[in-house]
């Protein structure tokens, strides 16, 4: 299932939490051998763990981490303003339509479905939280990623070459590109709608149209 929760919620989760930062430990340390800081738990963290960004989680059914992305408001401090400025030309992208999603992780026991379905995931909190884009920063073995489950981004800008080029990528999700998520994760829009209002709660028109 997917779990949408806020960093000060993450205690109430805790094998669940913690599953996802080891995780994210061998992803970005072990496999990727990006220079991030990992405790002695074998967790990584970073400075925006600390800011209360909302994370966005497949959990797998024995309780434990499948994949997740994290999401902080581009017009706050984020890490593509803090250490990625240059991919936009030294001009910051800021929206209160645009958040940041960094941190895209797959457990190494994640299913063929699990990126797909963090997507769809993703699409649900746009519609939701009428966002128009998200912005990130990625690496080249994650642009094929995206591009197979049919998610790929607009660039607005790339360093390196090969396996070393990182791209910053804007993304909107149009009715076509959410078709083509729905069945690649094998997933339903009413299923991941649920899981988004048992989070979040009904959307302001459900609300007025209830009223």
């Amino acid at each position: 299932m997917i779990r949408f929760l806020y960093g000060d919620s993450l205690a109430e989760h805790s094998r669940l939490a913690q599953s996802m930062f080891r995780d994210r430990a061998k992803q970005f340390s072990e496999r990727l051998g990006w220079e991030v800081s990992v405790n002695d738990a074998g967790e990584e963290r970073d400075q925006y763990d600390a800011l209360n960004p909302l994370y966005v989680i497949w959990q797998r059914p024995d309780g434990l981490h499948g994949g997740s992305m994290r999401f902080l408001p581009t017009t706050e401090r984020c890490m593509t303003h803090e250490h990625f400025l240059h991919l936009s030309g030294g001009t910051p992208v800021q929206s209160p339509f645009i958040w940041e999603c960094t941190r895209f992780c797959l457990s190494e026991r994640a299913s063929p479905t699990t990126a797909a379905r963090l997507m769809l995931a993703g699409a649900a909190l746009m519609e939701g939280q009428r966002l128009e884009h998200f912005l990130g920063v990625f690496d080249a073995p994650m642009e094929r990623i995206y591009r197979q489950i049919g998610a790929s981004p607009e660039i607005l800008g790339s360093v390196g070459q090969g396996r070393t080029k990182t791209s910053l990528g804007l993304w909107a999700y149009t009715p076509a590109a959410k078709a083509r998520l729905v069945k690649k994760a094998k997933l339903s829009e009413a299923v991941m709608l649920h899981w988004y209002l048992r989070a979040f709660g009904p959307k302001p028109s459900q609300k007025s149209d209830a009223a």
